[in-house]
């Protein structure tokens, strides 16, 4: 059911103007933890895809709430990497609009599990200029913007542009020349940090758990059977397969 916020989401006092209406689905206590954003390019190469769900993962760890925009690429690995229970999404459409339409499954995870917020009341469409105004809550909910993929001239920058204004941090993955642009560009210009270290960089947030306490990598040391594996653990064998710390071979885990 879509609600209006009845509280004053003191974050977003640093906007250029308040927003007129805020309208929820969702868990609206998640406001109140601590909030990164992770926004990037739709169209993410395979080192951008398993390092930004390593670090929406790693900070959901540690507590932090992973705020982004829910649209394809980054933005919706994300939302899985943090879990859909700790993730925050805000629309460029009006609430009754799960927009993109490709991630219409995604969305309705968000709703169930975690929080999507937007400024458009219902039957706002995806017209372009909303979306700006949808980046600007997205950085100022949050105490920092990480961006891991990024061309020159997008909405990712742009973000950027907002996070500057306001004194926000910015971090950045590293790239090649050439496969991230807007990012190498604000490395250039020392407008960023970039993340060569993602324990070092999430360890400022939190204490992350030793790998040698994870029960889940005990357990795989097992080489218990897939079917087994799930029932106990659920997402979290999905979670590892995609960071590349198990594989699966002939029905069962195994440590990579």
């Amino acid at each position: 059911m879509i609600s209006t916020v009845d509280i004053h989401v003191e974050e977003l006092e640093i906007m250029k103007e308040y927003p007129k209406m805020l309208f929820y689905i969702g868990n609206l206590s998640l406001i109140q933890k601590p909030k990164i954003a992770i926004v990037g390019t739709r169209k993410p190469i395979n080192y951008t895809k398993s390092l930004t769900y390593e670090i929406a993962q790693k900070l959901s760890h540690v507590g932090v709430c992973i705020v982004s925009g829910g649209a394809m690429g980054v933005d919706a690995i994300a939302h899985q990497g943090s879990g859909f229970a700790n993730t925050i999404m805000v629309s460029g459409t009006g609430l009754d609009i799960r927009y993109p339409a490709v991630n219409q499954n995604l969305i309705k995870e968000i709703e169930t599990q975690g929080l999507v917020l937007s400024q458009f009341p219902e039957n706002t469409p995806s017209a372009k200029w909303n979306f700006p105004l949808r980046n600007e809550v997205v950085v100022a909910l949050s105490q920092v913007l990480v961006i891991t993929q990024a061309d020159l001239k997008s909405g990712s920058m742009r973000s950027a542009e907002f996070a500057m204004k306001m004194g926000k941090p910015i971090y950045v993955l590293p790239h090649r020349i050439g496969d991230s642009d807007g990012t190498n560009m604000l490395l250039k210009q020392n407008l960023a940090t970039p993340i060569y270290d993602i324990d070092t960089f999430v360890s400022q947030f939190g204490t992350l758990q030793d790998e040698a306490e994870d029960t889940f990598l005990q357990y795989c040391k097992s080489n218990p059977l897939y079917n087994d594996a799930t029932q106990k653990y659920g997402e979290k064998v999905f979670e590892y397969e995609f960071l590349g710390k198990i594989v699966i071979e002939n029905g069962r885990l195994k440590l990579a």
